[in-house]
């Protein structure tokens, strides 16, 4: 599984770099799909903090649980992968001049 995950961290980045040479429109969809994720992977993230603190639990022990909500998972993810695609953006911008 570790296997799969540093694969998919190396593959995924450049398979969106190179969608992106292909078709210009992809990096709409690529810089719009992360501004969704950024505000649901926020709002999860927000909302269970403020429930333990309304609930007046422990923070440590129950903000763990944000862990098993997928859309946080899927959405963070998502902002790992794009945050590579774009070095590789600027790293191409540095390099051209």
């Amino acid at each position: 599984m570790k296997v799969l995950l540093v694969l998919g961290s190396i593959i995924f980045p450049l398979l969106m770099y190179v969608l992106k040479k292909k078709w210009v429109m992809m990096r709409v969809v690529f810089n719009l799909s992360a501004i969704i994720s950024s505000l649901v992977f926020g709002n999860i993230a927000a909302s269970s903090i403020y429930q333990i603190i309304k609930d007046n639990t422990v923070l440590m022990t129950n903000i763990h649980a944000i862990f098993l909500n997928p859309y946080f998972l899927i959405t963070g993810s998502y902002l790992g992968i794009y945050s590579l695609y774009l070095l590789l953006v600027l790293m191409e911008e540095n390099l051209k001049g």
